[in-house]
């Protein structure tokens, strides 16, 4: 009787949403729009008779479609769209979600919401739709002009930056407090797990699909896609993180694949099927009588969401170098939240944190601002103009002024070439220490498991410590030796730049020598100390410790050449699966 309960469910979902969006594709509305309607049709709140009779196991779909959802949000991010979108995205981005995260909370706490409530609003309001985006400038035939481009590199740091913010609110509704320490903790724990997953998993992950791909089978490479979506999922939840970072994750690892056009292919129809199940999954939840309620803050929250935007999306695009026409235009396209929202606001009534009317005000925001946002994007040049010619002079000189200043600071030439050398060798020196940190980090999580297997040849503490420690240290040798030799090549350029003849005269060569032998030990050293903060489970006695470094300084030294072969092996196939992860185009 359950599994007839669960098909005529699903029967009433499909039939209805068919029909609902096929009236919203005519009517030229976005179709999620349609799904939540069709949802709040047949939901229990709606007259005469609720025609959904097994919701629990329609929520349980419904997390499925957000599964699908954030994995193909990954498929679609890649590591060198993150590289390319510049200094307006990151700033338009950081402005706006702590304006917004700021601006929801205090609404909250102006209506007299409790803490979580009007915590989870701010982050509701912090991200907005990247399918409303791309299909409202698709259907404005805008989706390539600069504008627009600048748009899509917003979202995509908001999409990471919102991962991070699900990770933060699931961790303080977790503990229940707010503290700078457990953010910062938490942030940090984050950033190291997204980087070792991103670079194991780039390493891993492509060489199998290929490898799946040889029997040209798409049932083949279908399932291995589900299952390491879904296994990953399983591990990132195991580690107490969400499936959506997961989701995300193997997603965006999954975009480095030479195959990814196929798996694009081959999943959209799954995803389909399941979003439009999570999205009218989230009309059912709509209780008309609560929006009637609440419509003096749906109101006031609609008004904050396309003005706060406009203002902080606007405002970082102006304070990246962008014109004033540009940066309106940018703000005026961001304004509206959407399926990033509906995941937030699902997380706490998950967590049990926040109020029931917390969800249906999210959703009633997001259907306002989505049919604002194709009016919006064109009112942009019209309203740019009007306030243009409304501005005072020296107003405009003073941005003009600024704008000018803002070109003529960035390094040109040589000291552009300099600037990219230097963030190149960090970022490089940045990964290489992620890694050694999560070895130790590893080594730390599975002491306790590890001592028991040693215990059966080595019964002292001190001992299995030592044991457990020097293996880390070892696995971490070909990470540690090539931050060693990017650090050197860091402080060689760096004594190049900074110690010139003129001042130095004829000890300028000693001079930079001891600069560039100065700078990477001092730096190994500081590191050396942060992993025996990180690692103070698996320390031994300080006895046993000079030992382990001893030997290990001793290995290195006799494999130095191997270990450089081992990492540079490794680096190379990490580039060349970063440069060749497009399949070739079918024929």
């Amino acid at each position: 009787m359950h599994a007839i309960s669960f098909i005529q469910d699903l029967a009433v979902i499909m039939l209805v949403a068919g029909v609902v969006t096929i009236i919203f594709h005519r009517l030229k509305q976005p179709v999620v729009l349609g799904y939540i309607v069709a949802g709040f049709l047949i939901g229990p709140h709606t007259p005469p008779v609720g025609l959904i009779h097994d919701e629990q196991t329609i929520k349980t779909l419904a997390e499925l479609g957000v599964i699908f959802l954030m994995f193909c949000l990954g498929l679609e991010f890649s590591l060198r769209k993150l590289f390319k979108v510049g200094a307006t995205a990151f700033v338009a981005a950081f402005l706006e979600i702590v304006l917004m995260i700021w601006i929801g909370y205090e609404i909250g706490r102006f209506f007299d919401w409790d803490t979580m409530d009007s915590l989870f609003l701010g982050a509701i309001l912090a991200i907005s739709s990247t399918t409303i985006i791309v299909k409202a400038l698709n259907d404005l035939k805008m989706k390539n002009q600069r504008f627009a481009q600048l748009i899509f590199g917003v979202l995509i740091v908001e999409d990471i930056l919102g991962i991070g913010i699900i990770a933060l609110l699931s961790s303080i509704a977790v503990s229940g407090t707010v503290s700078s320490g457990e953010v910062f903790s938490t942030v940090g724990k984050l950033s190291l797990f997204m980087i070792v997953a991103l670079v194991v998993g780039i390493l891993l992950v492509p060489r199998l699909l290929a490898y799946v791909a040889r029997f040209e089978s798409n049932e083949m490479l279908l399932v291995t896609v589900l299952g390491l979506c879904f296994g990953f999922c399983l591990l990132v939840v195991k580690l107490e993180y969400s499936m959506v970072l997961g989701a995300f994750l193997i997603g965006a690892i999954m975009a480095e694949s030479r195959q990814l056009v196929k798996i694009e292919r081959l999943i959209e129809p799954v995803r389909d099927m399941f979003s439009a199940i999570f999205f009218v999954a989230i009309g059912l939840m709509i209780d008309p009588g609560i929006l009637l309620d609440y419509a003096w803050p749906i109101a006031v929250i609609t008004v904050a969401v396309v003005l706060g935007k406009m203002l902080s999306c606007g405002l970082g695009a102006f304070i990246a170098g962008n014109d004033g026409r540009t940066s309106l235009r940018v703000g005026m396209g961001l304004s509206q939240i959407g399926e990033f929202s509906f995941i937030i606001a699902a997380l706490g009534m998950t967590l049990q944190v926040t109020s029931d009317f917390l969800y249906p005000v999210a959703v009633a925001v997001s259907a306002i601002t989505t049919l604002l946002t194709p009016y919006l994007i064109r009112a942009a040049d019209p309203l740019s103009h009007k306030l243009a010619g409304a501005m005072p002079v020296r107003v405009a000189r003073v941005f003009n002024l600024y704008g000018e200043w803002l070109r003529s600071i960035q390094p040109q030439g040589e000291g552009a070439l300099l600037a990219s050398m230097i963030r190149r060798i960090l970022l490089q020196v940045g990964v290489n220490l992620a890694l050694v940190v999560a070895i130790f980090f590893c080594g730390g999580y599975f002491a306790e498991r590890l001592s028991v297997t040693l215990s059966e040849w080595v019964n002292d503490s001190g001992l299995q410590k030592a044991v457990i420690c020097g293996a880390a240290l070892l696995l971490s040798l070909p990470f540690l030796i090539a931050a060693y030799r990017k650090l050197k090549a860091l402080s060689m350029l760096l004594a190049e730049m900074g110690v010139k003849p003129e001042m130095a005269g004829r000890h300028t060569v000693r001079v930079r020598k001891v600069i560039a032998e100065v700078i990477p030990l001092l730096s190994l050293l500081v590191i050396f100390l942060l992993l025996a903060a990180l690692s103070a489970s698996i320390l031994p006695t300080s006895e046993l410790l000079f030992v382990v470094v001893a030997l290990a300084a001793l290995v290195a030294a006799l494999l130095w050449r191997w270990l450089i072969r081992v990492h540079t092996r490794m680096q190379v196939a990490l580039l060349e699966t970063l440069d060749n992860h497009q399949e070739p185009p079918e024929h």
